[in-house]
């Protein structure tokens, strides 16, 4: 058996050794992307920054979609996207706040439902990969690189 970590031989043993040190890294590197491509996503809804609405384009786009109370429902959708994805990135309070931006991209995926699939014609792919993501990250937590492992504690 080939020190990659997975029980099986890869085809080029060579690889072995690419991929044995990597192979701890591969978790973190998913659990910080996805927290870190959430953070743009809530700063356009909180402080309009990178093209974004602000809190109240977001607040009126959220109550004509149906979302009401939109005062309140945009700065939480915006807190979990901005301030979620840092601490999913950081790996702390992992696994709440990754079930908390999973929730909120599953609403997105109802959202862009209508439109079909595929991202380009404002479907659902980017939301429910996002959301896949996040609660894939929710069950395992933050792993062996997080502030969670570091402390000692995980929720």
């Amino acid at each position: 058996m080939a020190g990659n970590g997975t029980g099986t031989r890869p085809l080029i043993p060579l690889l072995s050794r690419l991929y044995g040190p990597l192979i701890p890294l591969a978790w973190p590197l998913i659990r910080l992307a996805t927290g870190l491509f959430l953070v743009p996503h809530g700063a356009q809804k909180l402080f309009g920054w990178f093209g974004g609405r602000g809190l109240n384009g977001t607040s009126a786009a959220f109550a004509k979609m149906g979302f009401e109370p939109a005062w309140l429902t945009a700065p939480l959708v915006g807190g979990i996207e901005f301030f979620g994805g840092l601490l999913i990135a950081a790996g702390f309070l992992t696994r709440p706040t990754a079930f908390a931006a999973a929730i909120v991209l599953g609403v997105a995926v109802t959202v862009h439902l209508p439109n079909g699939f595929f991202a380009n014609k404002g479907g659902y792919e980017y939301a429910m990969l996002w959301a896949v993501l996040c609660a894939a990250i929710a069950v395992r937590g933050g792993g062996r690189l997080s502030i969670d492992r570091a402390i000692g504690r995980e929720f």
